[in-house]
Parts: C-alpha cells; structure tokens; sequence
C-alpha cells in the first residue's frame, strides 16, 4: 500500500513539473532568444503573450540575459516592450549596472536613456562607475560621469572609483586616462581607504608617476 501511494506521489510530482515547464516554455524561449540576440524571436514571443519580466532560475529576466552576452539588438526590443533596466538578479546585477561594469556600452546608453537608476549598487555596495573605472572602460566612464553618477560614491570595500582605478589597475594609459577623468569631474583625491591610505599614497607605492602628477595638482595628499 505504502509503496502505491509513493509511487503516486512521484508521478503526480512529476505531472506537475510538466505542467510547470509547459506554462513557462514561452518565457524559457524568450531567454533563450535574449541570449542568441535573435530580436525577430523575441518580438513574436512577446507578441504571443511570453512575460517580459519573467525571470531564470538565477532571477535574470530576458533583459539581463541579452546584456550578459551583449546582444544589442536584443536588448533594444525588450527595452522598447518595457523591459526594465533597474530589474536586479539574485546577486544583484542589473541590466543597467552590468552594461556597466562590463563596459557594453551600447546597451548602456538605452538603459541611461530609460530610467536607469545612477544611484543602484551592485553586491559590493558601488555603483557602476566603480567597476568601470576598475576595469579600464575609458569611454564608460565618461559615459557614467556625463550622466551623473556620483564620482565619490564608497563601496563597503572603503573605496571609490578613483582608488580603484589606482588600488585594482595596471597604471597604464586607460587606468591613467580614468584617473584624470574622474579628477576633472571633481572626484575628491583624498578619500581614504579603510587603512586611512589615501589615493595619491597608493599611486607613489606602485609606481604610477603619471597618475602622482595628476593626484597632486588635483591637491592630493
């Protein structure tokens, strides 16, 4: 008897699996799509009823996927259905911020264009900014700055894009370019990391003579 109703109970669990991957088979197609970029799919999905906002097993909607892979055409459409460019995943990427951070700007610029949240963080607590200055995206960061992010903004690291840009650099000539990007916007040289050490003190250890120069006519200490 025990045994029937057990193998009750698992054909019922899995008559109600199926069900469930049936009901979301048009949103598993709408992410696979976001994913290829295959725009023209992603209208038609869409069209037939698929949810915009629906999410993966990640809490990654359609629009999250096609900036994961940078699909911008992709990214165009769901943006223009509504998509939404703040929708955070289970560790708390967005469309927007991501773009960001990985310095896909194309679908930066749609997500600033509608309603990206500049003051958003990711799990580290900064903003995409810092990421983007970290990482070398010359031309994001410009993007970023123009927009109006907050150049001084600290992650729960003690540190803002500026002494990224130095701390987690190369010293090369877009780390060096970023640093004088952010310095010319009015970033504050002197904010300290958790040690008390500033920017200008990280940059003479390493090495960095160019960005020194810039940290001390900034009036960096």
């Amino acid at each position: 008897m025990l045994s029937r109703l057990s193998i009750h109970l698992v054909w019922l669990g899995a008559l109600l699996m199926s069900v469930a991957t049936m009901a979301s088979e048009p949103e598993q197609q709408l992410w696979a799509a976001a994913m290829k970029g295959d725009a023209p799919r992603i209208t038609t999905l869409l069209n037939a009823g698929a949810k915009l906002e629906s999410r993966d097993d990640h809490g990654r909607t359609a629009l999250m996927l096609a900036t994961r892979h940078n699909r911008i055409g992709a990214a165009q459409v769901l943006i223009a259905a509504g998509a939404d460019v703040n929708a955070k995943d289970h560790i708390h990427d967005s469309p927007y911020l991501y773009a960001g951070a990985r310095g896909h700007n194309e679908i930066l610029e749609l997500t600033l264009a509608h309603g990206a949240d500049l003051a958003s963080t990711n799990r580290y607590g900064g903003t995409a900014l810092i990421p983007a200055a970290e990482r070398g995206h010359v031309d994001t960061v410009s993007m970023l700055i123009a927009a109006g992010v907050n150049v001084d903004h600290i992650n729960r690291l003690h540190w803002t894009a500026l002494m990224e840009a130095i701390v987690l650099g190369q010293g090369g000539p877009a780390h060096t370019r970023i640093v004088a990007l952010l310095l010319d916007a009015g970033a504050d040289p002197n904010i300290a990391d958790a040690d008390g050490i500033t920017p200008l003190q990280h940059a003479r250890k390493r090495g960095y003579t160019d960005m020194v120069k810039l940290l001390e006519q900034a009036g960096g200490r």
